[in-house]
C-alpha cells in the first residue's frame, strides 16, 4: 500500500500469517539465476562488505561467472512443477492454512513469500492486507536465527511497511531451533528413514554456513546450530562417536564456520568410515543446497575418497509432523489475537 492507496474501512479484520523462505530463480537458466543472485548477493545482511568494494566484485566477476554454473546445478534438481523449494513451500503453506483453519476457523489467513525472487515479501504482505488482515505474524522458515536470513526477512518486511499508511499490528518469530516439536520431528524423520534403509556408521548434521567474522561479531547462528545438533543427538540416543556437525555452502576465500561438510566427508572416508547418512536440520525444505550440493556433489566426494554408502535424509518439507509443529508454534504467537 502506498500513502495514496484506498483502504477498505468496512472489511472485517482478520489475522495474517506470512511464511517466508529464502527464494529461488524463476527458471533454471542463466538469465533467471543471474537476476536472483543479483538480488540475493546485494543484500547488505548477506554480504557486509562496503558497497563501493562489493559492487565491482559482484557485477563484474560473480554475476559474469556464477550464474551459468548455478543454472546447471538447478537443472539437476528442477521438477516438472518448477523449483523444488517453491513447490514444497506452496505445499507447506496450504497444509499450514488447513491446520490453522481447524483451530481458528476463518480468522487466520496464511500466505507464502520469498525474501528473494517470487513471490516477494511485498506481494505476500499486500495479499494479506487486501484480504483484511490487520494483525500479521511473520514466520521465517529458518529454525536457527542468523542476521543473514531471519534478519533479512525483518528488513524486507519493515521496508515494505514503511510505505503503508495503515500499519498492521506485527509479530515476528525469530527462531525455533530448540522447539521440542521441531527436534522430535527431526528425530522421527531419522528413525523412519533408518527403519526403511538401515543405519550408517555416522550421522552427519550439515548446516548452511556463514562467514566466521559474522559469528565473531555476535551472530548467534553457530550456537543455535550446535544446540539443535545436541538435542537431536540426545533424542536419537546417539553417542559422541555416532554423529558430527558440519557447515556447507561457503562462498569466496574468507573463513566460514567450520568444520566444512565436504572436508569432513572426505576425512571420514579416509578414516575408514564406510557409510554415512546426512541430514540438513537448518533447512525447512529441500532445495538446491540439499538436493544438489549434498545429495549429489558431496555424495560423489565421499565415494571418491573411499566411502562406500552415502544416504541423504530429506528435509521435513510438508510432512504432517512438521506442519503440526509450525501450527503449534504459530498458535502460541497468536495468543491474545484469536
Amino acid at each position: 500500500m502506498t500513502h495514496s492507496d484506498p483502504v477498505a474501512h468496512r472489511q472485517i479484520p482478520r489475522i495474517g500469517v506470512l511464511l517466508v523462505n529464502l527464494g529461488t530463480p524463476d527458471a533454471p537458466n542463466r538469465a533467471a539465476v543471474r537476476r536472483y543472485l543479483k538480488q540475493f548477493l546485494w543484500d547488505r545482511r548477506v554480504v557486509e562488505l562496503p558497497r563501493l568494494l562489493w559492487w565491482p566484485i559482484l557485477n563484474l566477476i560473480i554475476l559474469n561467472t556464477r550464474p551459468a554454473r548455478s543454472a546447471k546445478a538447478y537443472q539437476q534438481v528442477w521438477t516438472d512443477q518448477g523449483s523444488p523449494l517453491l513447490v514444497t513451500a506452496r505445499a507447506q503453506t496450504a497444509a499450514l492454512q488447513a491446520q490453522l483453519e481447524t483451530r481458528f476457523a476463518d480468522q487466520v489467513l496464511t500466505e507464502l513469500a520469498m525474501c528473494y525472487g517470487s513471490p516477494g515479501i511485498p506481494d505476500g504482505l499486500s495479499r494479506l492486507r487486501d484480504a483484511g488482515a490487520r494483525r500479521m505474524l511473520v514466520l521465517p522458515l529458518y529454525p536457527q536465527y542468523s542476521a543473514t536470513t531471519t534478519g533479512s526477512v525483518f528488513d524486507a518486511v519493515t521496508q515494505t511497511l514503511h510505505h503503508w499508511r495503515w500499519l498492521p499490528e506485527l509479530r515476528f518469530i525469530n527462531h525455533y531451533h530448540d522447539e521440542p516439536g521441531y527436534i522430535m520431528a527431526l528425530a522421527n524423520s531419522v528413525r523412519r528413514y533408518r527403519a526403511q534403509h538401515g543405519s550408517a556408521d555416522k550421522l552427519v548434521m550439515s548446516f548452511h554456513g556463514i562467514p566466521q567474522d559474522y559469528f565473531d561479531q555476535g551472530d548467534p547462528y553457530y550456537c543455535e546450530c550446535q544446540k539443535t545438533g545436541r538435542l537431536l543427538a540426545e533424542a536419537l540416543e546417539l553417542s559422541a562417536d555416532d554423529w558430527v556437525l558440519t557447515f556447507q555452502s561457503r562462498l569466496g576465500p574468507k573463513k566460514w564456520l567450520q568444520p566444512y561438510t565436504d572436508q569432513v566427508l572426505q576425512q571420514l572416508a579416509a578414516d575408514q568410515v564406510r557409510s554415512v547418512q546426512v541430514i540438513c536440520p537448518g533447512f525447512s525444505a529441500d532445495c538446491l543446497e540439499t538436493l544438489e550440493e549434498i545429495a549429489q556433489e558431496n555424495r560423489e566426494l565421499f565415494i571418491q575418497a573411499g566411502g562406500e554408502q552415502f544416504q541423504y535424509i530429506p528435509c521435513l518439507n510438508d510432512a504432517t509432523e512438521h506442519i503440526e509443529m509450525l501450527s503449534e508454534l504459530a498458535g502460541r504467537h497468536l495468543q491474545g489475537w484469536v
